[in-house]
């Protein structure tokens, strides 16, 4: 496959729509961010502003009453988002890693029975994955599904599942065929009131605290034989890589937009604080700090929008530059928000502030789907095979 050309810029469709997402979230999210964040909220209200501005659509192709954006569209969503609030735009682009597993996938009426409403808003999603003792090590989970009759028999557990309790339908991997390790993994869909399926309690966390996470628990749980993603069984593990593989680039984003956020906060508080008759601005300390996060987040930026565009067509090495945005962008994220925190000084400290918040918020983008060190192994893994193939 011949190298991709990567456009760096934005078409005047993609501009238009960050405009869009931009002035929605100036308007309805940061607003409302720190009171969402102290209550532990799910932020409804914030999510219908959405739904009103079609944003939805904006995640979605236009055979499912979608924009047809692309992988483009959820990047711009994922960083403007999420540079008011990371919260939110995880609550938001949790139905989007839900409907994954669909998308790349199901059989053309599970496309067109679930991806027509969720396009609409008129539906929420959550993706199934972990478990209490299988995280980063995906092939150890063991929620199982029995057939029985017309239907499958699932009982298990899954954990930190964002969306949780709110979402209408959950995409759930569990072993069809124990004997044949991931090989053996399926993907169902799993509609909220299904009898047999209920939630754990919220969790009380340290940021992304308007995301709500519980766990999914099934007992004897029965999912119609109709609800297997593909129609066939043991595609599930296919259908999670292919998944994370499209998620991670919008993860990435999200990473930058909070990066972005932090860094907007500690410059705008850099110009205005005064210490020994000047604005801290000018301090070269201060400079050389901004500068640093400018730089890093650049470079984020742009790696972002590679394994994005990577990814849309995909290309042999979108795993790799997946994992390689994920990474680096949480670890901005990480980073820039650490150092916004330190050039607030004390203020940074308090929730009068919101760099505290983006502090909080920022942990989580080097954990979840998959931590910093797994996209590491990830990366290695294609630079292996890459020197390999050279010999």
């Amino acid at each position: 496959m011949s190298e991709p050309q990567i456009s760096v810029g934005l078409t005047e469709d993609q501009a238009m729509l960050r405009d869009l997402v931009r002035d929605v979230v100036k308007n309805e999210v940061v607003p409302v961010r720190m009171e969402l964040d102290e209550k532990n909220e799910y932020p409804h209200k914030v999510l219908e502003k959405f739904k009103e501005a079609g944003l939805f659509q904006a995640m979605y192709e236009e055979d499912y009453g979608g924009m047809g954006m692309g992988m483009m569209g959820n990047i711009i969503l994922a960083e403007e988002i999420a540079r008011g609030c990371l919260g939110v735009g995880t609550a938001f682009l949790a139905t989007k890693l839900g409907s994954l597993p669909i998308e790349v996938g199901a059989t053309p009426e599970q496309k067109t029975k679930y991806l027509t409403k969720l396009a609409a808003g008129e539906m929420i999603a959550a993706f199934g994955l972990t478990e209490p003792g299988a995280g980063s090590d995906v092939p150890a989970l063991s929620t199982t599904a029995v057939k029985k009759g017309d239907k499958y028999i699932l009982n298990g557990t899954k954990q930190w599942i964002s969306g949780a309790g709110q979402a209408d339908v959950y995409t759930v991997f569990a072993l069809t065929d124990k004997n044949r390790g991931p090989r053996g993994i399926s993907c169902f869909i799993v509609e909220k009131d299904t009898p047999g399926f209920s939630f754990g309690k919220k969790e009380d966390k340290l940021g992304i605290r308007c995301s709500e996470t519980r766990q999914l628990i099934f007992e004897d749980c029965e999912v119609p034989a109709e609800n297997i993603v593909g129609g066939r069984e043991n595609n599930g593990f296919l259908h999670a890589l292919k998944t994370l593989n499209l998620s991670r680039p919008a993860v990435a984003a999200s990473a930058v937009g909070c990066a972005q956020g932090a860094y907007e906060a500690a410059i705008q508080y850099a110009r205005e604080r005064e210490q020994f008759g000047v604005k801290i601005a000018t301090f070269q300390a201060i400079q050389h700090m901004l500068a640093d996060m400018a730089m890093a987040i650049e470079a984020s930026r742009l790696l972002t929008y590679k394994s994005a565009q990577l990814a849309e067509i995909g290309h042999k090495d979108t795993a790799k530059f997946s994992a390689m945005a994920k990474c680096f962008a949480a670890d901005t994220a990480m980073k820039v928000a650490t150092d916004g925190v330190q050039i607030h000084g004390g203020y940074g400290y308090v929730k009068e502030y919101p760099a505290e918040k983006f502090f909080r918020d920022a942990k989580i983008l080097q954990i979840y789907e998959g931590t910093s060190q797994i996209q590491k192994n990830e990366i290695a893994a294609g630079l292996v095979k890459e020197a390999a193939s050279r010999r």
